[in-house]
């Protein structure tokens, strides 16, 4: 769990949108000492900036500063993922469009200053990071290029230097890196296979096939490591085209749980404790909330805008931020969810095509660091 107390920046943009509340139910006329402020990153495709967003119940969410990325004047660079190290000290954000390779930027979190940047491979997207923060694991998408097997950069982050390339599959997606930091995760997109990689070899140690049937298409975008009393164990699987999530055994490698989902789940997060699943539908404007422990989803929340992308949640398990692309000209959102009572609580706009997004800090209510 990330703590801190984060300077206040002036505000750059504040909107509620029509439909959303301002002040969380049951909470109006709590004075803002009496309610912690959440503090995430999201990264905007097509602005090229990234957006500090704070969230304080009972006051809405707020846009405290967007910190423009990218080199090339004539065309987008395409911030896509963005990371923030375990010690919170750190954010990396994937440029991924490149002539033709992409970026890893390393910037300071809270100043938002550039430290370091470092070339990796085409279109580089997701990315996980080992929990002592040395390495960053990033998925090179490969989205524009011939249909031929890429891999994942491994950079070590105290340098940001990119130590090795490890080959994998056709557009590997959703690196994540599970809790004891022995094993790294990715979904291929068009191989159907979900990849497993040994953190101390940096070889790939596994593969399972994740296809539904002979007949059937998972198209897998997203791996979330299971936490808990369920963490090292499994892993859940997002199928875009098969309207499921799977819970997968890596110990036995085999599906133990699926999870019918709505159109598109397209990223997941599981909370802190590891009891809720959140997937994000990107094809059908939503999030769906499931119990883990007994497989039953609790509830579907629709979004303020479509595209529904990114999601991560607050550290307390209360919240979850959910990051909205959009579609044509119009901006991208920020949502807030109350993961207690299934509610779209606040929301804010942002860029374009907004995606990469995590959580960052939390200043309790009282003010002091814990």
């Amino acid at each position: 769990m990330r703590w801190g107390v984060v300077v206040r920046w002036g505000v750059v943009a504040a909107l509620l949108l029509p439909g959303v509340p301002g002040v969380l139910p049951g909470v109006a006329g709590l004075g803002a000492q009496e309610s912690p402020t959440y503090r995430v990153y999201v990264a905007n495709e097509s602005s090229d900036l990234v957006s500090r967003v704070a969230f304080t119940p009972g006051e809405g969410a707020v846009v405290e500063k967007e910190i423009a990325v990218g080199l090339m004047p004539g065309d987008n660079d395409g911030a896509h993922g963005l990371s923030i190290s375990p010690d919170g000290r750190y954010w990396y954000l994937t440029i991924a469009h490149g002539t033709p390779y992409g970026y890893l930027w390393k910037f300071h979190a809270g100043p938002d200053t550039l430290v370091a940047r470092t070339r990796l491979g085409l279109f580089p997207a997701t990315m996980g990071i080992t929990p002592d923060g040395q390495f960053l694991l990033a998925a090179n998408f490969n989205l524009h290029g011939d249909m031929v097997p890429s891999d994942i950069s491994v950079v070590y982050t105290p340098e940001m230097i990119e130590v090795t390339r490890i080959r994998t599959c056709l557009m590997p997606h959703g690196s994540r890196v599970r809790p004891d930091g022995a094993r790294q995760y990715s979904a291929c997109m068009h191989s159907e296979q979900l990849v497993e990689i040994d953190l101390e070899t940096f070889e790939v140690s596994s593969r399972f096939d994740v296809s539904p049937a002979p007949e059937a298409v998972c198209s897998p975008t997203w791996v979330e490591p299971g936490l808990g009393s369920r963490a090292n164990r499994v892993v859940y699987v997002a199928c875009n085209r098969n309207q499921e999530v799977l819970e997968v055994d890596t110990g036995r490698w085999e599906v133990s749980r699926r999870f019918a989902t709505g159109l598109a789940p397209y990223n997941l997060e599981v909370t802190a404790d590891g009891e809720r699943l959140i997937a994000t539908l990107k094809g059908e404007q939503a999030v769906a909330v499931f119990d883990l422990a007994s497989g039953r989803e609790l509830g579907r929340v629709k979004t303020s805008r479509p595209v529904t992308h990114g999601v991560v949640a607050s550290p307390d398990g209360r919240y979850a931020f959910v990051s909205n692309e959009s579609v044509g000209s119009v901006r991208g959102t920020l949502d807030v969810i109350d993961l207690e009572t299934l509610e779209l609580v606040a929301s804010v706009e942002l860029g374009h095509q907004s995606g990469g997004i995590d959580f960052w800090s939390v200043t309790p209510a009282d003010g002091r660091v814990r």
